[in-house]
């Protein structure tokens, strides 16, 4: 049996697919109001709770012997968020693991991530790492690139904010970042893979995608592709943050959030060729999948959606 904690985000979702596709017993720890809505035609065991939940907790991992922890605050959540989503969730899950005597926790972290870190996803990211190692269970740590596809909350935000800025597009700093993106497919395929190999047991993997890209170079895909043509003007990171808390204050929900910038903080790139010699996967380009599902598409519309969705629950 394998459990997966957030299985209903982006890279849940197309994860538990798979699983399911390849007639794998999955099992899913979902809040009762996702567990409403699922998002497959033969849903997976669901265990209503969180990670934060003892006694759910514990229903959920008895007769699992691996688990893919995906639960995250990243996209939404404020420091105090990740520090209970990520790392107390985690802690619970490690402790209700090893009382289950679950044989090994699969887990996603971001390229960067270190518990030194002066940005918070990265520190709290760097911080589960170091308390899966520290925990005695059987671990690989998935470090990944920046994730696309065509739900995902980065790609598409840039092509939403094009939407909203007729004539200019604001970008942090000067563009110069580098990033490796891959798309939520092959990250997905390297997950599964990882219940096989056995190299990748008691390992922190780092993968990317076939390129490496500058947030500039990134920026000017997604126009091209989109056909939205913007002037780039480059602004400080610390003036967008500021007015990020700004129009938090106004809407819901905003399409550049801390976390979203703390991401384009420095470089983060992995060796050009991991995903192939880990997994055997040849990841696909970033703008030939672009072609696929961004051309044509009325991100007007989904701006408004977006904007005026009530952000989620903390656990």
């Amino acid at each position: 049996m394998i459990l997966v904690t957030g299985g209903t985000g982006l890279i849940g979702r197309h994860l538990v697919a798979r699983l399911l596709a390849e007639g794998r017993p999955v099992r899913l720890l979902l809040s009762e109001p996702r567990a409403r809505h699922l998002p497959w035609d033969n849903p997976p065991e669901v265990i209503v709770g969180n990670i934060l939940d003892e006694e759910a907790l514990f229903r959920a991992v008895t007769g699992v012997h691996v688990i893919i922890h995906l639960e995250n605050a990243q996209w939404w959540g404020r420091p105090r968020d990740l520090e209970r989503v990520e790392l107390q969730g985690t802690r619970s899950l490690i402790t209700a693991a090893r009382a289950a005597r679950v044989g090994r926790l699969i887990t996603l972290s971001h390229l960067g991530a270190s518990s030194a870190s002066a940005y918070p996803v990265m520190r709290y990211k760097g911080m589960v790492e170091d308390t899966i190692r520290a925990s005695g269970l059987a671990y690989t740590v998935i470090r990944s690139g920046l994730v696309f596809g065509e739900e995902d909350a980065f790609v598409n935000h840039i092509a939403m904010q094009l939407q909203v800025t007729p004539f200019v597009y604001l970008m942090p700093g000067r563009g110069e970042v580098v990033m490796h993106p891959i798309h939520v497919e092959d990250l997905v395929s390297a997950l599964v893979g990882c219940l096989d190999n056995l190299d990748t047991v008691d390992n922190v993997i780092e993968i990317g995608g076939p390129e490496y890209i500058s947030l500039e170079d990134l920026i000017r895909t997604v126009m091209r592709v989109s056909g939205s043509f913007r002037f780039i003007v480059g602004v400080p990171p610390y003036l967008l943050r500021w007015m990020s808390a700004v129009y938090r204050r106004i809407m819901p929900r905003t399409l550049i959030t801390a976390q979203w910038l703390d991401i384009l903080a420095t470089n983060r790139t992995a060796r050009l060729g991991n995903l192939y010699q880990y997994f055997g996967i040849r990841p696909r380009r970033f703008e030939d999948t672009l072609l696929t599902y961004m051309r044509g598409r009325h991100y007007g519309r989904e701006v408004l959606r977006y904007s005026l969705r009530r952000r989620p629950k903390v656990l």
